[in-house]
């Protein structure tokens, strides 16, 4: 199913399929994006701020891009428009990341009427239930068209 703008409404609710993360996929990540020790090195990690090997809050985001682009199929994409982005707790490895989001509010384009934004909150959680980070955004979305 393709949704446009005038199938969402606040409070509709979307929920990702689990997605594990692992030591070399966070070791490859930080190396290419992130490359600092709490990223990178176990026992370098663990006289950080962190206290042990934890993975690019980038790193989280891209993830949870790809959960929101498979659990919330909008027409002509997830196309973001800004929004705000907090990690109050680290993904480590051994993390089952799991995406709830939900549609806060949608606003028809007045001068664009092929088009609106939803402001959507997404939560991306651990296998604990706990929040890694916390994603609203903006996001424009397609119209039905006429």
């Amino acid at each position: 199913m393709t949704l446009y703008l005038e199938d969402l409404a606040p409070g509709m609710r979307f929920t990702s399929q689990p997605r594990a993360l692992d030591a070399g996929q966070i070791k490859r990540f930080a190396a290419e994006y992130d490359p600092q020790p709490f990223h990178l090195d176990e026992a370098a990690a663990q006289t950080t701020f962190f206290g042990a090997l934890a993975a690019s809050g980038w790193h989280t985001a891209a993830l949870t891009m790809r959960l929101i682009v498979d659990s919330v199929p909008l027409a002509g994409g997830i196309i973001g428009a800004g929004g705000e982005i907090a990690w109050p707790r680290a993904t480590r490895p051994g993390d089952v990341l799991v995406v709830e989001s939900e549609v806060l509010d949608i606003t028809p384009s007045r001068s664009k009427p092929e088009r609106g934004i939803a402001t959507v909150r997404s939560e991306t959680r651990n296998q604990n239930g706990e929040v890694v980070q916390i994603l609203t955004a903006k996001l424009v979305l397609q119209r039905r068209p006429v």
